[in-house]
């Protein structure tokens, strides 16, 4: 199969899906592989060590495309990356289209491109390798990049997360305790900061208990313990994620307003919509702003401040994947391998994402039990 890899054009976005050990592999396999020149570069890998290992290096998105029939890119697509997608290529990116516009689905749809979410490959005890990757990532970034925003020369009130003797430790409330929040929890625990972590499953504020050795409090998340704890934060961390749905708004203007003055708020969601009314995206360039006197953190990609880590982690997951995919091509490793059919949205001009299909009223393809043929390109 012809793959071929784009450089990242949003903002601050540094990642690149393959190094150059993987698209050896590939080549190795009897793939062809072409990469926009400088993919790899803001992660330590240039296009000399990608043509070291048989790949071929172009210097625009168009050649890319026109040039393969799997296109691999990190960050979601923009309007223009959908529309330069040609008829019935295959399409893998992190693209979060569970609260996309109907647009975008539609191109695809239309187009009969096969889009493969990375965020949605999904194993059967319900571990998504991929995005549980970048979220171990964003959870040991959180307290770092906390710990830098309370600092009074960045706007903050000028708290020690982790105190001194005489003087307490400051207060991190964590509102989710998946994989974000269990590590941005422990994290913090380890530090010395006061943490605080809410959720709704009980199983899983045990298992932080005892991984953390009761170091951390748990609360479920109940509005009452929200309104609780929130304002007593002098970091307040979002961690709320709901398969494949937009991020509920778990607070609202009035409950930031009750935060303490110049605290910060990491919005980890935002990728999905956000869990509060007062988050909007932000950009690792241009990465806080302040509302209701707070300072208000809300990158979608923050894997991407440590792009060599996350592109190698990137790699080392998504490579078994890309191999069944290009050897067998979309229709059959849509049912050969159910962990990488899980990631399908679209596929031969339907959705086969039962979710996305209703809430946007699109037409629908069960892929357990409904055939369609194979598209040659």
């Amino acid at each position: 199969m012809d793959i071929g890899i784009l450089k990242e054009t949003y903002v601050g976005e540094a990642r690149a899906p393959l190094i150059p050990l993987a698209v050896g592999e590939l080549i190795r396999e009897g793939h062809r592989v072409v990469i926009q020149s400088e993919a790899g570069a803001a992660s330590g890998f240039d296009d000399q060590s990608y043509r070291e290992v048989g790949a071929g290096v172009v210097y625009s998105a168009a050649e890319v495309v026109g040039r393969s029939a799997m296109v691999l890119k990190v960050y979601p697509p923009s309007e223009s990356e959908f529309e330069r997608l040609e008829e019935g290529q295959v399409l893998l990116s992190f693209l979060h289209l569970s609260h996309a516009t109907r647009r975008p689905l539609e191109l695809l749809l239309r187009r009969r491109v096969t889009a493969i979410g990375f965020e949605a490959i999904e194993e059967s005890d319900g571990d998504r390798p991929v995005l549980t990757a970048m979220s171990e990532i964003a959870g040991k970034l959180v307290v770092p990049i906390a710990a830098h925003y309370l600092q009074a020369r960045q706007g903050g009130k000028g708290t020690l997360l982790d105190g001194i003797p005489g003087v307490p430790p400051g207060v991190v409330v964590i509102l989710g305790a998946g994989v974000v929040g269990t590590q941005a929890a422990l994290r913090a625990a380890a530090l010395g900061a006061h943490v605080i972590a809410l959720d709704r499953d009980v199983t899983r504020l045990r298992r932080l208990d005892r991984r953390a050795g009761g170091r951390i409090v748990t609360a479920t998340a109940s509005r009452y313990n929200i309104e609780r704890f929130v304002p007593v934060a002098d970091v307040l961390v979002g961690a709320v994620l709901i398969r494949m749905e937009t991020t509920p708004h778990v607070l609202d203007e009035a409950l930031i307003r009750r935060m303490r003055p110049r605290s910060v708020f990491l919005d980890l969601s935002i990728d999905q919509g956000g869990c509060s009314t007062t988050s909007r995206p932000t950009t690792i360039i241009d990465p806080t702003y302040v509302r209701e006197n707070v300072i208000h953190f809300c990158v979608p990609n923050i894997p991407a401040l440590v792009p060599r880590t996350a592109t190698v982690a990137l790699s080392n997951i998504l490579l078994p994947y890309l191999g069944t995919l290009a050897r067998l091509g979309p229709e059959r490793a849509l049912r050969a391998d159910r962990t990488l059919g899980r990631g399908f949205y679209t596929h031969d001009g339907r959705c086969v994402d039962r979710k996305i299909a209703t809430a946007l009223d699109l037409p629908y393809r069960d892929p357990e039990r409904e055939p369609t043929h194979e598209l040659a390109r």
